[in-house]
């Protein structure tokens, strides 16, 4: 049951964050992309053209600590290589891009709150 609810908030916290990036007319490209080594939340396309790879974490309390806290150095790493094979796979390689991560923090009263970093890597 607590992996149905954690698939339930997780999803909300990418439906969060695309509306976020639309709202600041990034285009969604694909979310959920899946490859053997891992997946990618979102992808997007910056106003600017470039290409950004984003990790959403989200949490509905900071019990285990801060959302961003998920994302250490082997993390990073792995987001780097499922970009790259994606921009391979799309024949992208060599166009601009960044790797992104947001933080959504859900509030026991339903709101929530996003923190994005851009440009982790």
């Amino acid at each position: 049951m607590q992996t149905k609810n954690n698939q339930r908030t997780g999803a909300y916290g990418e439906e969060v964050v695309t509306q976020y990036l639309t709202a600041k007319n990034a285009e969604i490209i694909e979310r959920n992309w899946r490859i053997r080594e891992g997946e990618i939340d979102i992808i997007a396309l910056q106003p600017s053209g470039v290409f950004a790879f984003i990790e959403v974490k989200t949490r509905s309390s900071l019990a285990f600590g801060h959302p961003f806290e998920a994302i250490n150095r082997d993390k990073a790493h792995r987001m780097q290589r499922l970009a790259l094979g994606w921009l391979a796979t799309h024949g992208c390689l060599g166009c601009e891009y960044q790797i992104d991560v947001a933080a959504v923090l859900i509030a026991p009263d339903g709101s929530h709150s996003i923190e994005y970093r851009a440009n982790l890597l």
